[in-house]
C-alpha cells in the first residue's frame, strides 16, 4: 500500500472509532476498545507506526475523556450546567474547581471535581452608628468544600456522587457571624437577629443516577442527607454571580435556605431546554447541633421548572411547601415561591465575563405574604473583579425580633418592615500557585431600612469589610474559547 495513504487510512479508522453511535449514545468508554486491523499495516514501517499509535491513543483519550465530562445528572448536558444541589446553571457558566479522571477497583473511569471557598476576613456592621442595633465586629472565616465524583453506567446511565462539608462551627462560632438585617434559624432557643447562622459540618451527602431515553431526554432520581431539594435558584455561595461576596443574602430564608435538607428524595425528567422535577424533603431547618445529624421527617414537598433558553440563560420557578421550618414556631407553615434568571456570558477570553442574577422569593403564611427580591452581578477583568448586589426584602416585626420597641404592635405579628441593601465590592488576585487563588477584597454595604427603624439602626447604616478568598483557579478548559473548544 502507498505509504501516503497509510497514515489517512488509520486516522479514518480512529474516526469511525471515536464518533458517536446512530442511535446518538457514545460508546461505553468504560470497556476497553480493540485496535483495529489497521495497526497490522502498520508494522512495515516502525516510523509510522510510532506515530499513527500515538495519534490513535490521543483521540481515544480525547474521547473517553470528553464523553466523562458531563453534567452529574445527564450525559447528554455540559459539566458547566451543574449548580447546587439538581439546578442548573447556564451553560457558559465559569468553573474554579480541580478535575481528575482516576480508574476505580473495576476499571470503569471516574470523573471526580474538588471545589472550594474560604474568605479570611474581618467585618464590621453598622460602623456609622455608635450604641445603635446591630453594631458589631468579627473576624472569621467562612468556607466549604465541595467534592463530585461520577462515571458512566452502561451507554445511558450516570452515577454522581457528592459531599459538601463546612468548617463554619469552628471558623464562624455557634451562634454565626454578624450581619445587619439577617434573620432564620435560632442558637440556644432565641431567634437569631442581625446575624447570619453557621453551616452544618456536613452540608451535603448525595447520589444520584439518571438514564438517558434519548440524546434530548433524561430521567433522573436523587437523595440526600442532607441535601438540596428542587426549590429556588441555586445555592448562593454556588452561584457565580455572588462568587466574591462572602455574605449570605439577607433573603436567604426566602429563596435557597433548603440547601442544607436531612432528608431529600427527588424525580426529575429533562426535555430539550426544559426539566421538571419533584421532591419530598424534611421542612425543618438543621437544628443548633451543627456537627450531627437530624432526624429525617420527608413532611414537606416542592417542585421545580427549569428552562435554559440558551448557552448563557438559566431561569427556574419553583414551590416549596415547608411544614414547621422554624423550631421556634413548630406551628408555623410556609408555602414559599421563588423565580430567578442566571445570566452568564464571556467576555472574548475566558477570564473575561459577567454573570448576574435576578431572584424571587415569598413567604406566605397565615393570609401574609412576605417578598424579598434580588439582583447581583460580577464582572472579571482577567485579575481583577467588580461586584455588587441589591436586595429588597420586606420582614416582619416577629421576624427581626423588634416587639420590644414596637409596642403598639405587641400583638400585630406581620408588621411588615421594609429593607433596601445596597452592595459594592471589588477584588484582586495576588497570588495563583498550584492552580489555587489568593484573592485580596474589600466590600461596603449601605442599608436604607425606612423611617421607623432609624431609632433603632441608625441613619443609613453602613457595614464593610475585607477579605482574602482562597479558591481554586478558573478552569480556562472548560470555557467557550478555552484550549480544549480549540
Amino acid at each position: 500500500m502507498n505509504t501516503t495513504l497509510k497514515p489517512l487510512l488509520v486516522l479514518f479508522l480512529c474516526s469511525i472509532i471515536g464518533s458517536a453511535r446512530a442511535d446518538g449514545f457514545p460508546a461505553d468508554t468504560s470497556r476497553k476498545v480493540k485496535m483495529p486491523p489497521a495497526r497490522k499495516m502498520m508494522r512495515q514501517d516502525s516510523m509510522d507506526r510510532a506515530a499513527m499509535n500515538h495519534a490513535m491513543h490521543n483521540m481515544m483519550q480525547m474521547q473517553q475523556g470528553m464523553s466523562m465530562m458531563s453534567h452529574l445528572y445527564s450525559r447528554n448536558l455540559p459539566m458547566n450546567r451543574n449548580a447546587s444541589g439538581t439546578a442548573w446553571h447556564p451553560d457558559q457558566t465559569p468553573m474554579y474547581m480541580y478535575m481528575a479522571h482516576p480508574t476505580g477497583p473495576s476499571g470503569r473511569p471516574w470523573m471526580t471535581m474538588i471545589h472550594y471557598s474560604l474568605f479570611i476576613r474581618h467585618t464590621n456592621q453598622n460602623f456609622n452608628n455608635p450604641g445603635k442595633r446591630g453594631r458589631a465586629t468579627a473576624f472569621d472565616a467562612p468556607n466549604y468544600v465541595m467534592g463530585m465524583a461520577q462515571r458512566p453506567v452502561g451507554r445511558r446511565g450516570l452515577l454522581a456522587l457528592k459531599a459538601m462539608l463546612s468548617l463554619d462551627p469552628f471558623t464562624v462560632g455557634n451562634n454565626g457571624y454578624p450581619l445587619l438585617f439577617q434573620s432564620g434559624e435560632t442558637y440556644k432557643g432565641q431567634r437569631l437577629v442581625d446575624r447570619q447562622h453557621q453551616h452544618d459540618l456536613f452540608s451535603e451527602l448525595s447520589v444520584g443516577y439518571s438514564y438517558a431515553l434519548s440524546p434530548n431526554a433524561d430521567v433522573f432520581g436523587y437523595i440526600g442527607y442532607p441535601g438540596e431539594p428542587a426549590l429556588g435558584p441555586p445555592a448562593f455561595m454556588h452561584r457565580i454571580s455572588s462568587f466574591n461576596n462572602p455574605d449570605s443574602p439577607l433573603g436567604h430564608h426566602w429563596t435557597d435556605a433548603t440547601h442544607i435538607t436531612y432528608g431529600v428524595a427527588t424525580a426529575g425528567f429533562r426535555y430539550k431546554i426544559a426539566k421538571l422535577e419533584v421532591s419530598s424533603f424534611t421542612g425543618r431547618e438543621p437544628n443548633e447541633n451543627r456537627y450531627g445529624f437530624d432526624r429525617p421527617r420527608f413532611d414537606s414537598y416542592s417542585y421545580r421548572l427549569s428552562v435554559n433558553p440558551s448557552p448563557s440563560l438559566a431561569l427556574q420557578f419553583s414551590q416549596g411547601f415547608l411544614k414547621s421550618p422554624e423550631a421556634i414556631d413548630p406551628d408555623h407553615n410556609v408555602t414559599r415561591t421563588t423565580a430567578s434568571l442566571l445570566h452568564s456570558k464571556l467576555l472574548g477570553r475566558p477570564d473575561r465575563y459577567v454573570s448576574s442574577a435576578l431572584v424571587w422569593g415569598m413567604n406566605s403564611h397565615d393570609g401574609v405574604n412576605e417578598n424579598a427580591y434580588l439582583a447581583e452581578s460580577s464582572l472579571q477583568l482577567g485579575r481583577t473583579a467588580l461586584y455588587g448586589r441589591y436586595e429588597n426584602i420586606t420582614k416582619s416585626v416577629d421576624e427581626l425580633g423588634l416587639h420590644d420597641y414596637f409596642f403598639d404592635y405587641k400583638t400585630e405579628e406581620t408588621f411588615p418592615v421594609t429593607i433596601n441593601s445596597l452592595t459594592l465590592g471589588m477584588n484582586h488576585r495576588l497570588l495563583q500557585l498550584a492552580r489555587t487563588d489568593l484573592v485580596l477584597g474589600a466590600q461596603l454595604t449601605g442599608h436604607l431600612p425606612g423611617k421607623s427603624l432609624e431609632p433603632i439602626y441608625g441613619k443609613i447604616p453602613l457595614s464593610g469589610q475585607i477579605y482574602l478568598r482562597i479558591t481554586p483557579s478558573l478552569m480556562t478548559m472548560m470555557m467557550p474559547g478555552g484550549p480544549m473548544n480549540h
